[in-house]
């Protein structure tokens, strides 16, 4: 493999993955949606996680930003919060019917916006590409938890 770092697939992703944030970013600000935020509403949305602790595990953050998230997005109207009655330390978290009437054209302009940063790729490599991305998560998950494990 060259040895030129900036060269290396990880270097390449992180431009990539920064890339990606940013116009997600300036096209998902009108519709009152931060990047950052997408995971929380997708798991919202496809009833995947409910509260802030399976939000957090999730979207693979720790408790206390996720807690500055959910406010902040409380805040925006996007999520409710309501108490729940069998343990009054925790809180169901849903969206708002604001949140819900905005997440089709968020996820539309998601869609649009792979499908722009994946021009002159055929069908199969991109599919390839989100395999080859798939894997490297999960090797990378592998080391984090075998990293944490030795501390």
């Amino acid at each position: 493999m060259n040895e030129d770092v900036l060269s290396t697939p990880g270097h390449l992703i992180s431009l990539a993955a920064r890339s990606f944030a940013r116009l997600s970013e300036v096209r998902l600000k009108p519709l009152g949606f931060g990047v950052g935020q997408l995971p929380v509403l997708i798991a919202l949305q496809n009833g995947q996680a409910s509260t802030q602790r399976d939000l957090a595990r999730f979207a693979k953050v720790e408790q206390p930003p996720m807690a500055q998230m959910l406010t902040r997005m409380e805040r925006d109207g996007l999520i409710e919060r309501t108490r729940d009655p069998a343990d009054g330390r925790s809180s169901h978290v849903v969206l708002t019917k604001t949140a819900k009437e905005r997440m089709p054209e968020a996820i539309s302009t998601l869609l649009k916006g792979n499908c722009e940063a994946l021009a002159g790729f055929t069908d199969s490599e991109a599919l390839q590409l989100v395999d080859f991305l798939t894997r490297l998560i999960s090797n990378l998950d592998q080391i984090s938890s075998a990293d944490t494990s030795l501390n």
